[in-house]
């Protein structure tokens, strides 16, 4: 028999414990892992039969704001998290993200059913299924409910309309890229929606968001519309339905308050109210079908390029400052016009920065070549990168020149 047989039990047992405590203190001192993305099997009833991934960046703190980003077809929750560049941002500026996913047994290509009527309502199908995850993640992370925000692409863009449309109550801002007016189908054909467009009056298409939820007389979303010029998928003049829609919804002109040029040949035009862009439309030279990414390290870069993921401008850079969710406030949704803000030479922090970075930063805009801060429209001289100024923010998307007071 070996010694071991021998030795008393206690003794026995000190090795036991001691072998224990050493597991115990490895597991204890293993680094946490790092955020990824996590499927939450239980949100609600879930009528659309939809999937939710999340995705909560290290050091999230309590009231952040959330980020609902709709994949398109052929693409998965995985794909968007992967590809579109919003997870830069969210760690970044720290707020969260929300992935619903489609199933294929719902969809065979995995779109969302933005065309189906009972899909497209408040409080039915898949509409009621991402609400009900927002309603989750909100009070499951302790999130902002004033703050909550929707993009997608493509299905998921136009499924982003809907979530606009029937629940205005819900999201402070939306983007739509490459996307569909609401209602623009099932009383059209979905092909005729995409590949032809469908032309209605500024109030036939209002009419349609406003009969979404009847009644409704609070606050209405601000909205951001990306296209290519170059699709052949979803044609361009959806873009122009799309503004027609929402400038009318938002109750401003459908003429622009100001333009401005953008990397990768984007044209950007401004729909302003009381100082405040309520809505938003880039137009990408060149580009067709997909959601813009400009992979590279840079702050206004972001994602990586692949199918329906296209290398021009980092659009959830765009969008995130859109929203408000680099540390500014977020401009208020409020579609009543209502006095600018008094400039206060003691309110808000000071920026220098050259003309043309004041522009990409979206803190000034550019009309006839000269550069002129939002809010104020104050003279800053050419659209360059030789021209040096240092704005300072006074209100919502509210800028004055401060050269020298800072």
């Amino acid at each position: 028999m070996s010694p071991l047989t021998h030795r008393p039990r206690t003794v026995v047992r000190s090795l036991v414990l001691l072998l224990a405590c050493a597991v115990g203190l490895l597991i204890a001192v293993r680094p946490a892992e790092a955020a990824t993305l996590q499927q939450i099997t239980s949100f609600g009833s879930n009528p659309g039969n939809l999937n939710m991934y999340v995705y909560r960046p290290d050091g999230l703190p309590a009231n952040a704001p959330l980020v609902v980003a709709l994949h398109g077809c052929t693409q998965n929750a995985n794909a968007y998290y992967t590809n579109s560049g919003w997870t830069k941002y969210a760690d970044l500026w720290k707020f969260a993200l929300l992935f619903p996913e489609q199933r294929s047994a719902n969809q065979s290509l995995s779109c969302f059913n933005w065309y189906t009527n009972g899909d497209i309502q408040r409080g039915q199908g898949e509409a009621l299924s991402v609400k009900q995850m927002v309603d989750t993640a909100v009070g499951s992370y302790g999130l902002d409910a004033g703050r909550v925000y929707v993009t997608g692409l493509s299905a998921g863009a136009a499924m982003t309309a809907v979530m606009l449309a029937t629940y205005p109550d819900v999201f402070s801002a939306g983007s739509i890229v490459a996307g569909l007016p609401y209602g623009c189908a099932p009383a059209n054909a979905t092909s005729t929606c995409q590949y032809q467009g469908v032309d209605k009056t500024p109030a036939q298409w209002g009419d349609l968001v406003r009969n979404a939820f009847p009644g409704y007389a609070g606050p209405r979303p601000r909205v951001a519309i990306w296209h290519g010029t170059s699709d052949t998928t979803v044609v361009p003049a959806n873009a122009t339905e799309l503004r027609d829609q929402w400038t009318n919804v938002l109750g401003v002109s459908p003429t622009p308050t100001s333009t401005a040029t953008l990397p990768a040949n984007t044209a950007v035009e401004n729909y302003d109210s009381g100082g405040r862009t309520m809505v938003r439309v880039y137009r990408v030279g060149g580009m067709q079908h997909g959601l813009p990414v400009d992979p590279g390290s840079a702050l206004d870069q972001c994602g990586t390029a692949a199918a329906y993921f296209l290398d021009t401008i980092c659009s959830a850079y765009r969008d995130a400052l859109f929203f408000g969710l680099n540390g500014s406030t977020p401009p208020s949704p409020s579609p009543t016009a209502s006095p600018s803000p008094t400039p206060s030479p003691s309110t808000g922090p000071c920026v220098t920065a050259s003309n043309y970075a004041h522009v990409a930063a979206g803190r000034a805009h550019v009309s006839l070549g000269s550069t002129y801060a939002n809010g104020s429209n104050q003279a800053m001289g050419l659209w360059n990168t030789f021209i040096t100024h240092t704005l300072r923010q006074t209100g919502p998307n509210y800028y004055v020149l401060a050269d020298g007071q800072c």
